[in-house]
């Protein structure tokens, strides 16, 4: 095809995983530097349209979340960390078998593997940390306030180990899973566009505003603050504490863009211009309690599921199940980043006896960490176990594919369709994960 597209070969690949590398699913580009200063992409699905564009001149439409924008964010953080005004051309041959808007970190699998081609067709050395940290930023000129979860596993990700991933300084350490446990990768088939949407923003606004209350409260520098984290680095103190403090100082109602103000002691308009995001401008409540408490507690699961990864009770299967029942609950009540079909999922999941269940992604009705409707299909990822990263499968499970079923479709045949699939062998690409006792 890259032929037909482009009358010649490409000179190399590159792959890039998503969140969880289960079934060898990888983000894909055959890549052809040029002699020009065009940059050609093509991508092997037809629903998602050939582009091109100067390399001088990269231009990303932020109203418009089309796929190839992705690719242009990946290209313009390398660029740009080097300095560089005219970077070579090439063709590039996007390909890969993700379903659309799934959860799947799929948008930052291909932010990171066009700075990875970038970097290759320009002859510059970076480390895998250095790139991760420059895809993290530059997916942010799309419009989303992402972290740089997806980015890291992206490039830290080893076989046979779940990775715990910290920042500052970016960091990953190994975590060996009980052999004991079967992981069940499941789709709803739900889909949601977070870049078309504010859902994702918001909730990047509203821990944002909670840590900056929450400084305030303790006399900490609260207009330097961004992060929840920041807040309780600054005070020193556990995860556990910080629950303590957030329930001392934050209410479980609402806040009003004008309460915000009355706290910080600052204007509507300073709020609005200085902290908000351009799509965040408008919104009338702010749910700070529920997000902090999710973020601390969901922090503090992941250590707990390190710590009994690492201690191995004879129970330690049960106990991640747990962990991951709790991690679900309160993405779903605090985080309020699930949808029916996907709770319905968890629930017939555990009316088998399935011992667990945990949200892939926050794809969910806020659509965080999902795919645009228009980019191109991408690899699969995972954040289930809390914030720990799976990143290979080693099981003989078989799953059915998603890809069996239409792309949309109603209420009525989603359930059928889970009424006829056992929970062992549900979708490869994921939405739900549960642990199992063999």
């Amino acid at each position: 095809m890259f032929k037909s597209k482009f009358g010649s070969f490409p000179k190399f690949y590159v792959r890039a995983p998503g969140r969880v590398n289960i079934i060898e699913q990888d983000m894909l580009i055959a890549v052809e530097p040029v002699k020009t200063y065009t940059l050609h992409l093509a991508n092997t699905n037809p629903l998602y349209p050939d582009f091109s564009t100067s390399t001088t001149d990269v231009q990303i439409d932020k109203s418009k979340p089309l796929w190839h924008n992705y690719f242009l964010c990946g290209f313009k953080g390398v660029q740009e960390h080097f300095g560089l005004s005219n970077p070579t051309g090439m063709n590039c041959l996007v390909d890969g078998n993700v379903p659309p808007s799934s959860g799947l970190s799929s948008s930052s699998a291909l932010v990171c593997c066009a700075g990875l081609v970038t970097l290759t067709v320009l002859g510059m050395k970076l480390s895998k940390v250095e790139l991760a940290e420059i895809c993290t930023k530059s997916e942010r000129y799309i419009g989303t306030e992402g972290g740089g979860m997806d980015q890291s596993i992206s490039f830290l990700a080893e076989e046979g180990t779940a990775k715990l991933i910290e920042f500052n300084p970016l960091r990953a350490t190994d975590v060996k899973l009980p052999s004991g446990a079967v992981f069940v990768i499941a789709n709803s088939c739900v889909e949601m566009n977070k870049a078309a949407t504010s859902h994702f923003n918001i909730r990047v606004m509203e821990c944002r505003l909670a840590a900056k209350l929450l400084a305030k409260h303790k006399s900490l520098p609260w207009d330097k603050v961004l992060r929840l984290e920041e807040v309780q680095a600054q005070l020193g103190i556990s995860l556990e504490e910080m629950l303590l403090v957030t329930d001392a100082t934050l209410h479980p109602e609402p806040y009003s863009p004008e309460e915000i103000c009355r706290c910080l002691g600052i204007s509507l308009e300073e709020l609005r211009t200085q902290i908000l995001s351009p799509n965040t401008r408008d919104v009338t409540v702010f749910k700070l309690y529920q997000r902090a408490k999710h973020v601390y507690s969901e922090a503090a699961r992941v250590l707990q599921f390190r710590k009994v990864c690492e201690d191995s009770p004879e129970d330690a299967v049960a106990q991640l199940g747990e962990l991951m029942n709790q991690s679900h609950r309160s993405c779903r009540d605090l985080y309020e980043c699930s949808c029916p079909e996907l709770d319905q999922l968890v629930d017939t999941c555990r009316a088998v006896k399935i011992l667990s269940q945990d949200m892939s992604c926050r794809q969910k009705r806020m659509g965080s960490r999902t795919r645009p409707p228009h980019e191109a299909p991408t690899p699969t990822g995972l954040s289930g176990m809390t914030s720990l990263e799976i990143t290979r499968w080693a099981s003989s499970t078989s799953s059915r594919s998603c890809s069996s079923l239409p792309a949309r479709y109603t209420r009525q045949s989603r359930e059928s369709a889970q009424e006829q699939t056992t929970p062992i062998k549900l979708f490869s690409e994921l939405s739900t994960v549960q642990i199992k006792c063999e």
